[in-house]
């Protein structure tokens, strides 16, 4: 067993494991980062999806750093492909013109871009990535983790990174039960929290959907994928409060939970009009998380569009994958889910002109990076959360709760987020809750442990509940975190301090916050008045 040792090792690669990377990379230290699949990215690249992000993303509320990565998958378009000179000259150029973002892209290009970034660093040996492992041991010695044991997955040969701090950037926070780091999964109950929209019991199983997205196009001839074996039985699958068939265009309006028919409208000449904060423009599926937009482009240089299924319809409720012996099986299901539902489009998905299906839509498995043309993990939008000194509640940034919409300040901030609370479905049978929430802040407390010493949370397994992690598990709420886990890690090496004693200290947290400002990290939020 090879062992290497770093001032900070990070386990895991998506958004918040290369934040961190980057934020002590530039502090000097010494960097091990391990990821368990081909691409570093997480939710936005191995997992597929665009940017889920706030109206001010253009002017502010994010990183220095994540607006340099959003900005960095723009000059590359600009750089590399033949965009039409609208496009080119765009300033808020999005080569997708999808509606979920104001940047919705292929993810191969965010790959691209984070591997730049990080790029300097490989070559001076300041950073060693150690890609397709996963945690699989952990040493603990009086409360501070010694050392991380990962597992090749395609040799099985185990590695064993130490360093004096230990972040956990892993997508479900699988570091907490390997560390004994006391943690929470699953809803707590009401009388627990507070919290309006927690449920009367706590149920450690009870998470939202994953969803297993795809990308694909539309060209000329017959695609269709062979008949999956449980199609008939995904046909018939149906959720007591879905108003139709999971194999359907109809899924709940996620305000109103009223069941509402959207649409498909393959390579549309026009693109919806209207304010996204009004209409997110969800109604039709292909226009919504387009990654591909071929107007934007020379023309002829794309034949279709392409397109990033992430819809209601995938969301998978069948079992958790969090604590669990199935968890392989319930992975198999979510995937299984999604192929059923694209083999329907192409077979049976009522069209616009009255027809049935579209043979001519084609999994486009280069896109995401795999053969079978599904992205190469599952969106997980629930994590283990670490029992921390400071749990935000949804009482501290729900606007009915507060009963005003001004921001939501915390003592200690570490960072600025802005999302609804948006819970999809769950495994314990709940539908959509969504809450609107004020514009956020992160507090340090959240990214304490109450006892391991020297590990911190880089990803969605901050002190959230249930109920607010609906609000801080979006794209840029995830690299705040992980850039001030990253900056925490090496301001406490600087200074010989551990987090708590930090968090503990007026005079040092201060001091944390000033570097934080420095590096660009918003700690606070402008006034806002409306949006």
């Amino acid at each position: 067993m090879r062992t290497i040792n770093a001032d900070v090792a990070i386990i895991g690669g998506g958004l918040g494991g290369v934040a961190a990377a980057l934020a002590a990379l530039e502090r000097g230290m010494r960097v091990v980062l391990t990821e368990e699949h081909e691409w570093l990215g997480g939710q936005l690249t191995s997992q597929a999806v665009p940017p889920d992000e706030h109206v001010w993303v253009e002017q502010f509320g994010v990183t220095a750093r994540y607006r340099s990565l959003r900005e960095g998958i723009r000059s590359y378009y600009r750089s590399f492909y033949p965009l039409s000179e609208e496009a080119r000259t765009d300033r808020a150029l999005n080569p997708g013109r999808g509606r979920v973002s104001a940047l919705c892209h292929e993810p191969r290009v965010a790959v691209a871009i984070i591997d730049q970034m990080l790029a300097p660093y490989r070559s001076s040996g300041r950073l060693v990535l150690v890609q397709q492992a996963r945690p699989v041991d952990a040493v603990v010695v009086d409360d501070t983790v010694r050392s991380v044991v990962v597992e090749d997955l395609r040799s099985g040969d185990l590695t064993t990174v130490a360093a004096p701090f230990v972040l956990d950037a892993t997508e479900t926070g699988d570091l907490l039960p390997l560390t004994n780091t006391e943690y929470v999964v699953g809803t707590e109950s009401r009388t627990e929290t507070g919290e309006p929209s927690a449920p009367e019991l706590a149920d450690v199983s009870n998470v939202q959907a994953i969803a297993w997205c795809f990308a694909f196009d539309h060209a000329p001839g017959d695609h269709t994928i062979e008949r999956p074996a449980n199609y008939d039985e995904w046909r018939q699958h149906e959720l007591p409060f879905w108003g139709a068939p999971m194999l359907s265009f109809t899924a709940p309006n996620p305000r109103t939970l009223e069941p509402e028919a959207r649409t498909l409208h393959v390579n549309p000449e026009q693109d919806p009009t209207g304010d996204p904060r009004v209409d997110p423009g969800d109604r039709d599926l292909w226009q919504f998380r387009r990654i591909a937009a071929r107007r934007n482009f020379r023309p002829g240089f794309y034949e279709s569009d392409i397109v990033l299924a992430n819809w209601p319809q995938l969301d998978y409720v069948g079992g958790s994958i969090i604590d669990v012996a199935d968890r392989e099986k319930h992975l198999a299901a979510a995937k299984a889910q999604s192929r059923a539902y694209f083999y329907w489009l192409q077979t049976e998905a009522p069209r616009p002109d009255g027809g049935r299906g579209w043979p001519g839509l084609r999994l486009r498995g280069d896109v995401v990076g795999t053969d079978d043309g599904f992205a190469q993990a599952p969106y997980i939008r629930e994590s283990r959360r670490i029992r921390a000194h400071r749990t935000i509640v949804e009482q501290d940034v729900s606007v009915a709760a507060r009963g005003h919409a001004d921001p939501a300040r915390f003592e200690a901030s570490v960072g600025v987020g802005m999302y609804r609370i948006d819970l999809h479905p769950s495994t314990g049978g709940d539908n959509y809750i969504d809450v609107e929430c004020a514009p956020f802040e992160i507090p340090l407390g959240a990214l304490v442990p109450l006892r391991t010493t020297n590990l911190l949370p880089a990803a969605k397994n901050i002190g959230t509940t249930h109920i607010t992690n609906g609000a801080y598990r979006l794209h840029p709420v995830e690299w705040n975190v992980g850039e001030a886990a990253g900056e925490l890690a090496a301001f406490c090496i600087e200074r010989s301090v551990l987090p708590a004693a930090v968090l503990a200290d007026q005079a040092l947290v201060a001091e944390f916050q000033a570097r934080l400002v420095e590096a660009g990290v918003e700690i606070h939020w402008p006034h806002i008045t409306g949006y």
